[in-house]
């Protein structure tokens, strides 16, 4: 029975390749065929990710699987064994060749944006200094050693030997450009993206493929021109250096502009992905135009893409997976059916592909090494980083086939390269990993990677996009300088909608200065003082109230926001309930909420130059995020912040199953003592246990200085907004301020006693 399964089974692939050789020969009949097309991008994708999933599996790069999947089932494997079939899938013939080159020449434009998506400008900022040295080295000595291979290279392998110039930087580019990507990669799935070293290795690939695309379109220009016209080239350096002084100046704006208005008014599915996609064409022209290679305006556009603060991770992760899934496979599966491997069996190509390998290998390894030595690393640091520079991947194949493609390399120097590439970027990891398990991490570098782990699961650490819901009223402008404090943390880009209706004659006599836009903006300003990179500088947007409220708040919802805050004159109504207007914009949006309610000395001063903030926990996770928005608050203006244990229904439950020894109220105490400390924010701790948590709150308030109250609360399941009976007493008895931080799920009610 077992055998008769094994061979039915067997028969099933066997079936498969008889049906596409068939309907290969059937198609290539009547000249180019979309079926063949298909058929060519369905054997791609399938044995590419195949191999891909196994690649990873045994810890390679996806990208190696792409590359032996074309090899697979190019002349090098399935050629050699059945030519007529190979031929007949992928036939040579220049239109049906030219089908999938087209879809392979925009997966090029489409993999350098994603390059460019995950080069972290910040992190080159923040270890810049040894980045550029250790660059810089680690690209000199193999482009020298790779020039030097390409000057002594056989007449034979060139395409044309009167041009060896060009072929020899091309080899010179191609020894010493690390694959940005791969790397990346290979540090991520090894959690060393965030170690000191983790952080140099990846920023210097990315100068590295900074410097490797600029490189690529001067000696485009050259190439394309044959001969060393100096006129051309410096026309090519200029026309790249202005491009680029553009790009980051003018056009870092304009790009954010684009991707913000198209989120925000267009309705269109996937709309900011098509204005990302038009960017790029448009980019990758422009540098066509002035004479260099379209991947470098690719490049640059994904790098402005990735830089703009409202890219969602949703539009990141689809963008992501329409690459990765289909145009990786495709384009590397076609490098790799592009390398005829069997030219190999040959004992001097044989030959000077090993020299290749060793001298492209040891060229970085040393040029990285030394970098690493003269930027002040350490020997197992130098060592760590050297081995993580060597991969080059799908950077090589990327230069490798337009070098193929504009005549500079020939059949057989392609096939070395992309033989170098692979060999070079499997040695990388197991490389790595040796090195990087020897190195240890010292207390600076413990500290720093706690507290990056910690606000990658905090909240305001996460934020993107606050929208601030408001009226005209006094509470409206203490509401914006809460929220510009906020932002301004992080420069993050902020939207007011003007949910209110004021008389014309308000509205004309209202100064720009007072404007609740100027509000958060002066907010902002303030925190720069404090802080550093682009806190502060915070883009403002105005929206105005088009239609009925509930209306206007779910069409601002579906733009992305993750956090609304509420500033309005009335918050409260009759009973336990919130006021009508508030009820209707926490119905349509379903993200956290945070509701302002000015009291007190904020009343007169909406615009305080320092908060002295109240913050009740008890250990549960809203508790944790009120915590976390006070210290924030706290951490970017001046003040004082008290930090008050209290008790709830829920909490004191859990407190029975508590393991004895250290008190939790104590270490619920200490937790928010760490969080303030991770931040330089210095608070005052009170442990209140035998009080209701209403009245332990309403006490601390009347005992103190304080004029805020940041509370974490829980949206309760019911027919109208409810934060619980503690959060209602206190925001009607405090005669303080009050600010309510919500989660985005309701919870279940409590059950009422019987």
């Amino acid at each position: 029975m077992r055998s008769r399964l094994l061979r039915s089974v067997g028969l099933v692939p066997a079936a498969l390749v008889l049906t596409t050789i068939a309907a290969a020969a059937e198609a290539g009949k009547s000249g180019p065929s979309e079926s063949l097309l298909i058929l060519q991008i369905v054997l791609l994708l399938a044995v590419g990710r195949g191999l891909g999933e196994i690649m990873q599996r045994i810890g390679q790069p996806s990208v190696i699987g792409e590359l032996l999947a074309g090899i697979i089932l190019g002349p090098s494997l399935f050629g050699w064994i059945w030519p007529e079939a190979q031929a007949a899938i992928f036939p040579k013939t220049p239109e049906q060749k030219a089908m999938l080159d087209g879809i392979a020449q925009v997966g090029i434009l489409l993999l350098l944006l994603l390059t460019g998506m995950e080069t972290d400008l910040k992190l080159v900022r923040k270890v810049g200094r040894a980045a550029i040295a250790i660059s810089i080295a680690g690209i000199l000595v193999p482009f020298a050693c790779g020039f030097a291979l390409g000057e002594f290279l056989p007449d034979a392998l060139l395409p044309n030997p009167h041009a060896r110039l060009v072929a020899s930087l091309f080899m010179g580019t191609a020894l010493s450009i690390s694959s940005v990507k791969i790397v990346a990669v290979v540090v991520r799935e090894m959690n060393f993206m965030r170690r000191n070293v983790g952080q140099i290795i990846v920023a210097t690939a990315v100068i590295d493929d900074t410097i490797g695309w600029i490189i690529i379109a001067v000696i485009f220009s050259l190439a394309s021109h044959g001969t060393l016209d100096i006129a051309s080239v410096a026309k090519a350096v200029l026309g790249t250096l202005a491009f680029l002084a553009v790009s980051f100046t003018i056009g870092r704006r304009l790009v954010f502009q684009l991707i913000r208005w198209a989120n925000d008014n267009l309705v269109s599915a996937a709309a900011v992905i098509t204005v990302i996609l038009l960017l790029m064409g448009i980019m990758a022209l422009i540098t066509h135009l002035i004479g260099v290679h379209t991947v470098l305006g690719a490049f640059v556009a994904g790098i402005l893409v990735g830089e703009s603060p409202i890219l969602t991770r949703q539009i990141d992760e689809r963008l992501r997976g329409l690459i990765s899934s289909f145009f990786m496979p495709v384009f590397f599966g076609l490098a790799g059916l592009a390398a005829d491997l069997s030219v190999l069996r040959d004992p001097n190509l044989l030959m000077l592909t090993g020299l290749l390998v060793v001298i492209a290998s040891v060229g970085k390894f040393g040029g990285a090494f030394l970098g690493g030595t003269v930027g002040g690393l350490t020997t197992r640091e130098s060592l760590a980083l050297a081995s993580g520079m060597n991969a080059r991947g799908s950077t090589e194949v990327i230069i490798a086939t337009i070098g193929l493609s504009i005549g500079v390399l020939s059949q057989n120097l392609f096939t070395m390269i992309v033989t170098m590439a692979i060999v070079t970027t499997m040695a990388m990891p197991p490389m790595l990993r040796a090195a990087l398990a020897r190195l240890p991490m010292n207390q600076d570098e413990k500290e720093r990677l706690e507290r990056e782990e910690f606000e990658r699961r905090g909240f305001v650490a996460n934020l993107e996009r606050p929208l601030l819901a408001v009226d005209e009223s006094v509470n409206a402008r203490f509401a914006a300088h809460v929220a510009g404090l906020i932002v301004g943390m992080r420069g993050l880009p902020i939207t007011v909608l003007h949910i209110g209706k004021p008389p014309r004659e308000q509205q004309k006599a209202r100064d720009e200065a007072d404007s609740h836009e100027a509000v958060v903006k002066k907010a902002a300003e303030a925190v720069s003082v404090k802080s550093e990179g682009d806190a502060g500088n915070v883009d403002v947007v105005t929206r105005a109230r088009q239609a009925e409220l509930g209306e206007t708040i779910a069409d601002e919802a579906r733009k992305g926001f993750d956090l609304l805050v509420v500033g309005i004159d009335k918050v409260t109504a009759t009973k336990d309930r919130f006021d009508r207007r508030i009820d209707d914009i926490a119905a349509e949006f379903e993200g956290p909420l945070a509701i302002v309610a000015a009291k007190g000395r904020h009343l007169k001063q909406p615009m305080p130059e320092a908060l002295n903030i109240l913050v009740p926990v008890s250990g549960s996770g809203v508790s944790k995020r009120g915590a976390e928005v006070a210290v924030a608050l706290a951490q970017a203006g001046s003040g004082s912040l008290r930090v008050i244990y209290v008790a709830t229904t829920r909490d004191k439950g859990a407190q029975r199953g508590a393991s004895r020894g250290l008190s939790q109220e104590t270490g619920i105490l200490k937790d928010a003592s760490d969080l303030a400390a991770r931040y330089d924010v210095d608070i005052t701790t009170t442990l209140r246990v035998n009080r209701a948590p209403e009245a332990a709150i309403l006490r601390e308030i009347e005992t103190t200085d304080v004029d805020l109250v940041v509370m974490g609360v829980d949206r309760i399941q019911a027919d109208h907004l409810s934060f619980g009976g503690v959060a209602d007493a206190v925001l009607r008895q405090s005669k303080v301020s009050v600010l309510l931080v919500s989660s985005g799920e309701a919870r279940p009610a409590p059950a009422e006693k019987g």
